[in-house]
């Protein structure tokens, strides 16, 4: 009889060890996206003044809704495919990394785009975009998985370009929380390699 293969390890998984429920979890948060883009349609774009406001004290708790928010459809749409994807990837450590993973991201973002952040309303899913396309980046390195180092370069491929977004100099662009959601992506992966290094201990 041939040895029976050998597991692999849950901290260097690609797919997520139940993909029903990621692609569910991740797909209802896309759909909220575009309700809410919806309602804000409704209310002549009312939302859209609710983003993160640099430095204003007043409004430091849009920061836990403004990735909920977009500037009309074609921004909803923009960051609806790669989250998509790149939220179903970050999903292989299981729902409950995933929510930590992302709550690291948003978090990171806001806070980042509340201290350095131009004087505007910063709203959108882009930096989770960017903070998922970091961590995946990453997390194969971190972990020295084969597989998950090609899942990334597949991404890299896709979505490598889009890294130039943490610079700033395309105008109605918010530059910030693209490069905070990316550092976001690091302290992620970084977060993420220790705990699994602990596990492993």
């Amino acid at each position: 009889m041939s040895p029976a293969p050998v597991p692999r390890s849950p901290a260097k998984r690609v797919i997520p060890p139940n993909p029903v429920l990621s692609a569910l979890v991740v797909g209802g948060f896309v759909a909220l996206l575009y309700v809410i883009e919806g309602i804000d349609t409704a209310l002549g774009g009312a939302l859209d003044r609710e983003g993160v406001i640099p430095r204003d004290f007043t409004e430091w708790d849009n920061i836990l809704w403004a990735p909920l928010l977009h500037g009309g459809w074609a921004h909803v749409t923009s960051n609806a495919v790669p989250l998509l994807l790149l939220g179903f990837l970050a999903n292989s450590g299981g729902i409950k990394q995933f929510l930590q993973v992302t709550a690291v991201i948003w978090l990171t973002g806001g806070l980042g785009v509340w201290v350095i952040g131009s004087t505007a309303s910063h709203i959108g899913a882009s930096g989770l975009v960017f903070g998922y396309l970091v961590f995946l980046l990453l997390r194969g390195l971190f972990t020295r998985s084969v597989a998950q180092i090609a899942v990334a370069v597949v991404v890299f491929a896709l979505y490598g370009a889009a890294l130039w977004g943490v610079l700033p100099g395309q105008p109605g662009i918010s530059w910030e929380s693209h490069l905070f959601g990316a550092l976001g992506g690091v302290l992620a992966a970084w977060g993420v390699a220790r705990d699994n290094r602990r596990a492993a201990a």
